[in-house]
Order: C-alpha cells, then sequence, then structure tokens
C-alpha cells in the first residue's frame, strides 16, 4: 500500500514494513520544511502503530538526502531574523524522533548522503549502502556548523579522528571508507540495494516484536548510564520481557525444535 504525505514524501507500508521515501528528487531530496514536516507526521503514525516491525529510510533520484535546503535557510532568514535557526531545529527535531522510532530503522543509501543527509543516516539503526554512495559532512564548504546532531552523533558513531577529518575537510568518502569506520554494515552493488534492504526487512519482520523494541532501548539508553547502571537496566528490562510473555514463543519453538513464529503484520 502506498499513501502521499505532503508530496515530498512517499510512504509505502507492506507486510510490517514502512517504507519512508525522500521524494524530492530534483533537489537531491534535500530537507525542505515540507518534507520536514511530512517526516515528523509519518514518524508520529509508526509510534502509534503497534503492527509497524520496522522502518526504511530511502531517497528517490540521483540521491539519498542532500542535507538541509540552503535556499529555504535563507528565506527563512530573510522573512524573520532567527528563522534559519528555527528552521535547522526543526531538522534536528525530526531527526531525533526518527533516532527515537521503538521499532529498528533501516537507511537504504545510495548516490550522496552529505550533511544533514549523513545526519539522518547517523539517525539509523542499520545502514546499507551501494558501492558508488558517497558520504560527507559538508558543513564546512559553506562556512556552516552541523546543526542536526552531527558533530555529537558522527564522532560516536565512527570516532573522533575521522569524524574530524570529515568535518574540518568536508570531503566525502566512499561507502566501502564508510564500513570500515563502522557506519555502514553492507556495502551492496548498485543494482542490488533493492533486493539487499527486502531481504533485511524480512529477517528484522520475522523477529520477535517486542524482543526488537526492547533491544532497541536496551542500546540506546546505555549511552548515558555508567556499565553498572545499563548492566543492572538490562537486568530489569530483560526479566519485565519475561514476564510479559516476551519469550514465550522462543522457549516453545526450542523445546519443539522448529523455528518461532511471531506472527506478521
Amino acid at each position: 500500500m502506498r499513501s502521499e504525505a505532503g508530496g515530498v514524501l512517499e510512504v509505502v507500508r507492506r507486510a510490517g514494513v514502512v517504507e519512508l521515501v525522500l521524494s524530492r528528487p530534483a533537489a537531491l531530496n534535500s530537507l525542505s520544511p515540507d518534507l520536514v514536516a511530512a517526516l515528523d507526521r509519518a514518524c508520529a503514525d509508526v509510534e502509534a502503530d503497534d503492527a509497524v516491525r520496522c522502518v526504511v529510510v530511502r531517497g528517490s533520484g540521483r540521491a539519498f538526502c542532500a542535507g538541509g535546503d540552503l535556499s529555504a535557510a535563507t528565506a527563512a532568514e530573510s522573512a524573520e531574523p532567527g528563522g534559519a535557526a528555527r528552521y535547522f531545529d526543526a531538522i534536528s527535531a525530526v531527526l531525533r524522533r526518527v533516532e527515537r522510532l521503538p521499532v529498528p530503522v533501516v537507511a537504504a543509501v545510495h548516490g550522496w548522503a552529505v550533511a544533514g543527509g549523513l545526519e539522518l543516516v547517523l539517525c539509523c539503526d542499520l545502514v546499507l549502502a551501494t558501492a558508488s554512495a558517497r558520504f560527507g559532512d559538508a558543513h564546512a564548504r559553506y562556512g556552516l556548523v552541523p546543526g542536526g546532531g552531527g558533530s555529537v552523533r558522527l564522532p560516536r558513531r565512527i570516532g573522533v579522528g575521522p569524524a574530524k577529518w570529515l568535518m574540518y575537510t568536508a570531503e566525502s568518502v566512499p561507502a566501502e571508507q564508510m564500513q570500515r569506520w563502522g557506519l555502514v554494515n553492507e556495502v551492496v552493488p548498485d543494482d542490488g540495494l533493492a533486493d539487499a534492504t527486502a531481504r533485511l526487512t524480512a529477517l528484522l519482520a520475522g523477529r520477535s516484536p517486542d524482543g526488537l523494541r526492547a533491544m532497541k532501548l536496551l542500546v540506546d539508553a546505555q549511552a548515558d548510564l555508567t556499565l553498572d547502571e545499563a548492566l543492572a537496566h538490562e537486568s530489569r528490562v530483560s526479566a519485565r520481557h519475561v514476564a510479559a510473555g516476551g519469550a514465550a514463543e522462543g522457549w516453545a519453538a526450542f523445546a519443539g525444535k522448529r523455528q518461532p513464529d511471531f506472527g506478521r503484520a
């Protein structure tokens, strides 16, 4: 099933998977105010739908996402002092909402993922990329500073040294380099992205939805906790998961020497 969200975001739903397709191909899917608002509405829909097992973010046309729409930022500042800052704050807020979605989020990247596009990738749990995809920060090229979380998430995901290199030079790197740095999980042939994404989402959709949601919460929470706090938190979440029956089907399948059936949306 397909639906349009404001004409700039295509929402595709099938078998528990929601694809959010950035649909401003002429502008390399840059994050216009309309697209930011559409992403926010789509996230709200996912949050309210327990049937969703995972989310895919991808771009239409020649690129994943070329970042913020600088013409929109300029127009916002011309209309009202501080307008550009509010525009970038809106981008930051929606990226945080993508990051905090309760289900696994997969970025399927082709073409360019730069500046705000890279910041969007950083908010996804898993990343697939074509061999020809390019990643970069790019803010320094235009005398800008990251406003969508790049200076925070990039060093946490790939390390301080590589993050500074990308941020200071504004150069881009291929998908294989990002895989070596740990951001990209799998590099696929240019014509293989759709198939690789379908395989991964089918795998995720077949796992326990309660288990995946709990694991995402645990992994995301540990960054703000000490080791002892994180271990105690894991113990509490694991115990609640078992008490609520979340492990029942897995245990029954193990005992019956069969594959577990967690159902499909």
